[in-house]
């Protein structure tokens, strides 16, 4: 085999499957994923204005404690909001015992809720008991930061308060490992890609050196 030969051939499995590569990883990327930034301060202290974060499409396996992006835009407008799933269908969930006091929880079946993650240990602080029997297929969800949180408490005549599971964009993670390696994967298909190229180029280029060569032989006679 040539080397204009060797070359072709190496640029049509490498151009392509860096394409290919490209291609994949940036379909799953956008399927799976959604990176957006915080823009209140009502998840604080776990999330801050301007953190970035990634939130991984997770269908209807959505949980209790999970941290979800959503869409509302009866209530939002057209701007996703992420808040945490207090109550899924069939939960019922009261606010608060302990009322008033430094113990105060939200309850969820009769059972106090453990939040370590609100802000200043406060668990509603609004002092405006509620008690709300979540619909199935839909989500009771509150902010971390209690009294700074237009949540669920606020839209009480609107199904208690819940939204549908089915608006829920994503499932926040801190893991940013899976995107990464997708963004790695598309720069590599990138570079492939383009090394493709080059050795596309490098294989016309030899094809069309011996051609020259022959042109130029009859006038050295």
């Amino acid at each position: 085999m040539g080397q204009a030969r060797r070359l072709a051939v190496t640029a049509w499995v490498v151009g392509p499957l860096g394409l290919a590569l490209v291609i994949a990883s940036v379909l799953w990327l956008r399927t799976g994923y959604v990176l957006s930034s915080v823009s209140s301060e009502s998840m604080r202290p776990t999330y801050d204005i301007g953190d970035r974060i990634v939130a991984e499409r997770v269908g209807d396996e959505v949980k209790r404690g999970d941290l979800v992006l959503y869409t509302a835009p009866e209530r939002y407008g057209e701007r996703a909001v992420m808040q945490r799933v207090i109550g899924v269908g069939g939960d019922r969930v009261v606010c608060c015992d302990g009322m008033d006091t430094a113990r105060e929880r939200i309850t969820v079946n009769g059972k106090p809720l453990s939040e370590p993650y609100v802000k200043d240990g406060i668990a509603d602080g609004m002092h405006r008991p509620y008690e709300v029997t979540v619909p199935e297929g839909r989500l009771f969800l509150l902010g971390d930061h209690r009294q700074n949180s237009r949540d669920s408490r606020f839209f009480t005549e609107d199904h208690g308060g819940t939204v549908p599971a089915g608006a829920v964009i994503g499932r926040v993670t801190d893991s940013h490992v899976m995107p990464v390696l997708l963004a790695v994967a598309t720069l590599l298909g990138l570079l492939l890609a383009l090394a493709g190229l080059v050795l596309g180029v490098a294989a016309r280029n030899v094809r069309r050196r011996p051609a020259a060569q022959l042109t130029l032989w009859p006038e050295h006679f």
